[in-house]
């Protein structure tokens, strides 16, 4: 019995250390590529500060490494949509706390704004191409039945539109045509004019 709780005991830990290890790895990874995408997996042990050896352990390829990353970055920006209250605050601010998550994303993540990145895997999960718009038309649904938004578009096709909007200022941003600043400042009067909003409150 006892050599049984010792083997629980010391198979804990090593999960843990193995938790603790993926995840350096993967914010390794983020940082590194997002400076650099053809980095290589040395690169990212070194800034996650374990071995190499660990880096294939966990990861057997650099596309599985990049598919983890992509599964991970899919989770952060759910989680950032969630924390938005796009649900329940007013429609125009929930629209530019829509945007204002679009841009933390890809603030954490500057590796998706590099345009030679191609070929990356979809998430299995939570993947933003399915979950996303629908989302965004629900917003834009509500303000339209709130009089805060025209209703003479459909709201599918504005919250399509919108996020075109944030993909072409990100593009120009990513090609240095605009700042962070403005980028964000440009698309959120382009969204409120495309939805014919008055502003936030």
């Amino acid at each position: 019995m006892a050599d049984a709780l010792d083997s629980g005991a010391r198979t804990r830990p090593r999960r843990s250390d193995a938790r603790r290890s993926i995840g350096a790895i993967l914010d390794a990874a983020r940082v590194v590529l997002g400076e650099r995408l053809d980095a290589s997996m040395e690169e990212i042990a070194g800034r996650a500060n374990v071995t190499r050896q660990t880096v294939y352990a966990h990861f057997p390829s650099r596309d599985a490494l990049v598919a983890a990353l992509i599964e991970a970055a899919a989770a952060e920006y759910g989680a950032l949509l969630d924390a938005a209250e796009l649900e329940t605050a007013p429609p125009a601010d929930a629209l530019a706390r829509f945007l204002d998550a679009g841009w933390r994303f890809l603030d954490r993540y500057p590796l998706l704004l590099n345009p030679t990145l191609t070929g990356i895997p979809r998430p299995k999960v939570n993947d933003p191409h399915d979950v996303v718009p629908p989302r965004l038309a629900r917003l834009v649904r509500r303000g339209q039945e709130a009089g805060d938004f025209d209703a003479s578009l459909s709201a599918s096709w504005l919250a399509a539109a919108v996020i075109g909007l944030q993909h072409a200022a990100a593009a120009e941003l990513a090609a240095g045509r605009l700042t962070a600043r403005e980028a964000a400042a440009l698309c959120l009067e382009s969204a409120l004019r495309l939805c014919g909003s008055g502003g936030p409150s």
